[in-house]
């Protein structure tokens, strides 16, 4: 017969136990009485005091059964405690205390025999309230039930980074099983993944800062020829006296996603490929190099083009423009803007009637753009060039000397019905207009001001081919992950008579 079913459940309800700020039994005030082979008290720990209200003055040297236990229980008790001191083993149950304030509380025990030296036997009885053991029972048994039933993969590492446990759902979207993940470390369970989860990782561990949604990219062992996306957080794991245990993960496998947004990427970069100049032709008193790069995220690509568009009597404009947005639909109207500026260029208008025509046709389109529109006469050395909410060019001279252009901004093109100003530059043999969109220079912690400077600071070699010169800019000003897409067009002034060829973008 147990001791709850001796008592029975419904002697008396137990208090809030005292949380301290260490590991299990901490959390579990587990108090620590020793008796003697006569159940006098030798032994009374401070957590006893706590449970059972008497302090050390006052249980030393007592009767545990006198002192602890009502008197229609004092028989049952004994007999367990003869039980126990004859070798019988040890015990484990619930019985109702009487509290020092006359309460009674249901409290867990667990009583073992102990020898010492001179062969004498003591009764060590460990004791914690009974509503605090109930509490981290139920609290473990549902966490075990929420992370082994969880849709979503969940880890738990050391600080080492070696696995300590995985439920079953991050057993199955790495593809090894449990046994497996354990003391391993994560590169040697996912040997195909990027250095970024170790590093997230380990700066999590440092700093204590969560990770949220990191979006990452790889292999599994149980599919090591295809890709698969997750997107995963990373936590460090303290223990209450806020000593660090680890770092748990928590992943959502998101490849089907990813998969989708690289086939819309893909068709997105093969219409906007096939709307561009590639190479751009060469002109008359024109030197052109020309790129165009997609951004390095999966849904971002965008409507950034270029143009080289033959006019008459040997004249050529020079487009650059972005309009707003991502994806197919920026991608389409951006090839719609650019038949629309061919078009418009055929008629030989000025740079300013240009953009006010294309002003007028983005009103229709439900779309807004920026766009520099230049034409350059190789005859005259005249560039006329008209902005529409556009980056300044930046010219840059054979002496190395270079500025951005002090034109009007303009507004962009978006139906507003607003004026454009044409701002005539005279161009020199060597001189070089560079023309670019915004996913250049832009990045999210600078200033447009600073990165505009940084750009100048690059073009510092006007003996530098073009192609080198857009090469370098690329590999220079972004980086890696950028969220945007670049078009980069750079005319270089020839005299008239040269007709160099221009390298494939």
């Amino acid at each position: 017969m147990s001791a709850t079913e001796a008592f029975g459940d419904d002697v008396g309800q137990a208090g809030s136990a005292r949380v301290a700020s260490g590991g299990l039994l901490d959390v579990l005030a587990v108090a620590a009485v020793v008796l003697d082979a006569d159940g006098r008290i030798k032994l009374w720990s401070p957590q006893a005091e706590d449970l059972f209200g008497y302090s050390a003055e006052e249980a030393l040297g007592q009767y545990a059964g006198r002192l602890l236990v009502h008197e229609q229980h004092l028989e049952v008790v004994l007999g367990l405690f003869a039980q126990v001191m004859a070798g019988a083993g040890s015990w484990a149950g619930v019985f109702p205390v009487r509290h020092k304030d006359g309460s009674t509380r249901l409290v867990e025990f667990r009583n073992m025999r102990l020898q010492d030296e001179q062969q004498d036997f003591y009764a060590l009885g460990l004791a914690s309230e009974q509503s605090t053991v109930r509490e981290v029972e139920r609290d473990l048994a549902l966490s075990t039930q929420l992370i082994s039933q969880s849709p979503i993969g969940l880890g738990v590492l050391d600080t080492d980074l070696r696995y300590i446990t995985v439920n079953p759902a991050e057993e199955r979207m790495n593809g090894v099983p449990a046994a497996e993940h354990v003391g391993r470390h994560v590169h040697e369970v996912l040997p195909y993944l990027d250095e970024s989860f170790e590093a997230a990782m380990k700066k999590v561990l440092t700093t204590g800062t969560p990770i949220l949604d990191q979006y990452t990219v790889g292999r599994t062992p149980a599919d090591p020829e295809n890709d698969h996306a997750w997107s995963i957080s990373f936590f460090r794991l303290e223990a209450p006296n806020g000593k660090v245990l680890g770092v748990a993960t928590s992943s959502v496998d998101v490849t089907e996603r990813h998969r989708a947004v690289q086939e819309q990427r893909r068709t997105a970069v093969t219409l906007q490929r096939s709307l561009l100049p590639h190479p751009p032709p060469q002109r008359p008193g024109l030197t052109l190099a020309s790129r165009y790069q997609p951004a390095e995220a999966t849904s971002e690509i965008g409507g950034d083009w270029f143009d080289v568009i033959p006019l008459s009597a040997d004249k050529t404009a020079l487009v650059v423009g972005d309009v707003m947005g991502s994806g197919i639909g920026a991608a389409a109207s951006m090839g719609q803007l650019r038949t629309a500026t061919r078009t418009l260029a055929d008629l030989d208008l000025d740079p300013a009637q240009v953009l006010h025509h294309l002003d007028s046709i983005t009103d229709g389109m439900d779309t807004i753009a920026t766009c520099v529109y230049a034409v350059y006469d190789p005859h005259t050395a005249h560039c006329h060039v008209s902005l529409a909410g556009h980056l300044p060019p930046v010219l840059l001279h054979p002496d190395g000397t270079r500025a951005l252009l002090d034109v009007p901004t303009g507004a962009p093109l978006g139906g507003c019905g607003v004026t454009f100003d044409t701002t005539c530059l005279d161009l020199v043999p060597g001189d070089q207009l560079v023309l670019y969109t915004d996913g250049l220079v832009e990045i999210r912690d600078q200033p447009i001001d600073a990165r505009l400077n940084t750009l100048l600071d690059f073009l510092d070699d006007p003996h530098r081919s073009l192609d080198e010169t857009c090469d370098m800019l690329l590999g220079s000003l972004r980086h890696p992950g950028h969220f945007d897409d670049v078009a980069l067009l750079i005319a270089r002034a020839e005299p008239p008579s040269v007709a160099e060829e221009t390298a494939p973008a």
